[in-house]
This record gives structure tokens, sequence and C-alpha cells, in this order.
């Protein structure tokens, strides 16, 4: 049985040295709440994941929700984590300072 993208995720998280926080819902300046699969902290770092085990492609759709919820929460460079991304996804996670990274980054 392969390992859940999640798991794997925190794991590599933990791996280089960030203290990870599972399930975490946290309300926006917006007064909406927003769950995040995990949060990771190193000394003043602080970014929010998701993750999103998908056979199919993540798209722009997804990386602009994860930053709008993350922007409302006032936290920047978000992190999702996906099997693959559009080009589209790519080049506004590059410009808005999102890291996108792929199960093949977690095992690397």
């Amino acid at each position: 049985m392969t390992e859940r993208l999640v798991d794997l995720a925190m794991e590599y998280f933990r791996r280089m040295g960030f203290k990870v926080e599972s399930n975490v819902s946290l309300e926006g300046t917006s007064g909406s709440t927003h769950s995040f699969d995990f949060i990771v902290k190193k000394e003043s770092e602080v970014h929010p994941v998701w993750v999103k085990d998908w056979r199919r492609t993540a798209g722009i759709n997804v990386v602009i929700s994860l930053d709008r919820a993350a922007s409302d929460v006032g936290l920047s460079e978000p992190i999702l984590i996906s099997n693959k991304f559009s080009e589209h996804a790519k080049s506004y996670a590059k410009r808005r300072k999102i890291l996108l990274l792929t199960k093949k980054n977690l095992i690397l």
C-alpha cells in the first residue's frame, strides 16, 4: 500500500526541520474560517499547506483559492502539494510566491 500524500508531506517537512501542526482551521479577517491540511513552522517562518492527492492535475483555481485563504488569515508563501500542476497554476504560483511540490519532490 502506498503512503498517503499528506503523510509523506508531513514527514518531508519534519525532516527539513519544521514543526508540523495538522488539521488547522483559522479565522480570517473576512470572518471566514479557512482549513489547512497542516501548517509548518520554523523560527519566524509559518506556511499554510494544502495537499490535493488527486489523479487529475491541480489547476489555477486551486492555487488561487489557497492564495486567498492564506492572505485572509495573514500568512504568506503558502505551499500546495499535488501530483501534477497545470502550466497556468505554475505561472500564477511563481508570481505569487506559492511553493508547488509534487510527490517526486517529497521523495527525493
